[in-house]
């Protein structure tokens, strides 16, 4: 079921990145990590080579840390598969 509702999203957010975007195109991702530096690693290894602008904030208290990632990608189908990369990450929240 989890795995049905995922691919829905996947497949909403494709048509609505092609609707509403001119690829190729900059592309912000926002997530938020338990901060753990080796998730935060992984985070940032799948985006190695990119060329990406890589940012990353710890939160108050320093639990967690959300990271902005800026990257220059050829289109949705590059953005979505990303997204898979990254929600194999445990804990990480995608916003």
């Amino acid at each position: 079921m989890e795995k049905d509702k995922s691919e829905e999203f996947y497949e909403r957010l494709k048509v609505q990145l092609q609707e509403n975007t001119d690829w190729p195109s900059d592309y912000l991702y926002k997530f938020i990590v338990p901060t753990d530096e080796a998730k935060i690693d992984s985070i940032n290894k799948i985006f190695d080579n990119t060329g990406a602008v890589i940012e990353s904030k710890k939160s108050k208290k320093g639990n967690y840390t959300s990271i902005s990632v800026m990257v220059h990608l050829s289109g949705p189908d590059a953005v979505i598969e990303k997204y898979l990369k990254v929600s194999s990450i445990e804990g990480v929240i995608s916003l």
